[in-house]
């Protein structure tokens, strides 16, 4: 985990971007990237799949696996086991207390290939105790740009589109800095994050299902809320001492 200096409080650092690189793109894929960034903050860790890497995965982000050692654009990445992962990933929400994590298309399947991985270690309570819910930004997008008439809201073309840059898709660090920045220019309401809001429990369900809240836990809804609240007054402030 590492940090850039100067990293302001802000609600970036209340909201965690993370993506995936997998084999493939079945149910039963397995991770080889996983990275997350807020504000400053990233992480980014590298794993050894158990199965094979599909051929076309494999060609669309550069990651190959020889000799129980993972090559990415034939160069040797350091790589973590699944666990070291996974606690390390916890490890980093913790730090912004109880964040919302948010994603590109998530909800169908960076979301489910991780709450099997949680599962299978029986670190699922402990992850799911550390942030506040989840947001998929591709919903989100579509709802918030549908009268632009887009022939794609894949993330490389929004980033595209609304920033004017093209940028390393399909590199999991590079694709959570791009969402970051993206989501900054596309600024949602908070209405809107929590229409959009789900749990590991509700991903299956449809977008415009209600979030069940978990017991003993502040609603997503309020915690959405306060974010922002608290987000204004530090803005205020901020107004103020410059003026």
């Amino acid at each position: 985990m590492q940090s850039s200096d100067g990293a302001e409080k802000s609600q970036q650092q209340r909201l965690v971007f993370f993506d995936l690189e997998t084999t493939g793109l079945s149910k039963s894929c397995e991770m080889v990237q996983l990275a997350a960034v807020s504000g400053g903050h990233y992480l980014n860790l590298y794993l050894i799949p158990r199965g094979q890497m599909q051929r076309g995965a494999s060609k669309v982000t550069g990651f190959r696996v020889r000799r129980q050692r993972l090559y990415l654009h034939r160069q040797p990445v350091f790589t973590n086991t699944l666990r070291e992962a996974l606690v390390s990933f916890i490890a980093f929400l913790q730090m912004f207390g109880h964040p919302l994590v948010v994603g590109h298309n998530i909800r169908r399947f960076d979301c489910p290939v991780l709450a099997r991985a949680l599962e299978e270690l029986d670190l699922r309570a402990e992850f799911e105790a550390a942030v506040s819910g989840y947001v998929d930004t591709l919903p989100l997008a579509r709802e918030m740009l549908k009268e632009r008439g887009l022939k794609s809201f894949r993330q490389e073309n929004l980033v595209r589109e609304l920033l004017g840059v093209n940028y390393k898709a399909h590199d999991a660090l590079e694709d959570v800095r791009a969402l970051q920045a993206l989501y900054s220019v596309l600024q949602p309401t908070p209405e809107l994050i929590c229409r959009h809001l789900f749990t590991l429990d509700t991903m299956k369900d449809k977008p415009a299902a209600q979030s069940k809240e978990p017991k003993g836990q502040r609603p997503l809804r309020e915690n959405v809320r306060q974010t922002a609240k608290i987000t204004e007054s530090k803005e205020d402030k901020a107004t103020q001492e410059n003026m």
